[in-house]
Parts: structure tokens; C-alpha cells; sequence
């Protein structure tokens, strides 16, 4: 069983005989009374996304799954392709069970596959990656009295905030888990 504390984005919970991985995890501590963590979980075998709020006692049953070694190989309309790095066996999963994860999918990407059931389920990149920026528009003087972002297009095509100094050409780290900009390379 996981206590408040361990309930963090990636965790697989069963919930209702099903799998369900975190996808989003805020943590509130109210004045009085006690910590309260409202999480956003996606169904493994659905796809279905669902809210809960865990208070703070409250324990949630963490799903027996496997993690094993893939690289990304290519994607269609429909689906992933990956091949496992032990057995060089191929499978897919659907983009839609992926969710925001397919922005940050670059050929040769290797990930860990999260197994339910010996089924693949879901995948979990590393937490930073780098990307090259292939569009970004120059960045306006007089505009960097605060912290002023901008949108740029990294290679795999998603459109990323980051800070006036970044331009195209550049190397920039991307947190995976936020979709934000890290640094530069």
C-alpha cells in the first residue's frame, strides 16, 4: 500500500481491479485540516482519464507491473512502434493510451514499457531529454525585464515555451514529466 507521500506522477495504482497511472498530482496542505492530494489517473486498458482526491491517510494499492527496456521505432495516425531491447520483438501501443508523451517521442528514444498482465500498457521516457529547435521566432529587446517566454517547435513538431535567448538551431533540455523548458545545451 502507498501513503500520500508516495503517490507521485508515473505510480501505477489499482483501483477497481484496473490499472491506473498517474498522470497529474497536486498536493495541497490546508490550514487546519490535513494534506490533500488531487491526482488525474489514466486507465492502462481504457485509456479513460479519471479524477481523485486522496486525503491524508488514505492508502491506494500500487499495481503489480513489470518495467522492461524498448526503443521507439516510428508512429502512424493510429498507433507506436516499439521493439524491445531483450528479445528484439516488436509491438505497438495506441497514441491515445500514450497521451502527451507522443510530443516527446524522437526515433531511437528508449524507453521503459510498463507491462500489466505480460501486456504492454503505457511507457515512461527519461524525465529530461534533448531536443533541437527547428522553429523559433526571434526574440523582441526591451522585452526581458521579467521572465518573457516565447514558443518555439522542437523536431518532433510540439510547440515548447522558452526564453527569448533560445533560437532555431539551438540544443535545449525539456523536463518530459512537464512539458517545460530546462535549459540549454
Amino acid at each position: 500500500m502507498l501513503s500520500l507521500s508516495e503517490l507521485k506522477i508515473g505510480k501505477v495504482l489499482k483501483m477497481n481491479n484496473q490499472p491506473y497511472v498517474i498522470i497529474k498530482a497536486d498536493h495541497h496542505k490546508m490550514g487546519r485540516g490535513g494534506a490533500v492530494l488531487k491526482t488525474k489517473l489514466r486507465n492502462l486498458l481504457s485509456g479513460s482519464i479519471m479524477e481523485q482526491t486522496f486525503q491524508g491517510n488514505e492508502k491506494a494499492e500500487e499495481a503489480e507491473v513489470e518495467t522492461k527496456k524498448a526503443n521507439y521505432l516510428y508512429k502512424d495516425e493510429v498507433n507506436a512502434y516499439f521493439m524491445d531491447n531483450a528479445d528484439f520483438e516488436q509491438f505497438e501501443l495506441p497514441l491515445e493510451a500514450l497521451g502527451d508523451q507522443t510530443m516527446f517521442l524522437k526515433d531511437n528514444t528508449e524507453v521503459n514499457v510498463l507491462y500489466y498482465e505480460n501486456k504492454p500498457m503505457a511507457i515512461k521516457l527519461p524525465i529530461k531529454m534533448e531536443f533541437k529547435i527547428t522553429m523559433a521566432p526571434p526574440g523582441i529587446k526591451g522585452n526581458s525585464a521579467s521572465n518573457v517566454m516565447k514558443q518555439a517547435e522542437i523536431e518532433t513538431g510540439a510547440l515548447i515555451n522558452v526564453p527569448l535567448f533560445v533560437e532555431t538551431g539551438d540544443m535545449i533540455r525539456i523536463n518530459t514529466e512537464t512539458g517545460e523548458y530546462a535549459e540549454r545545451v
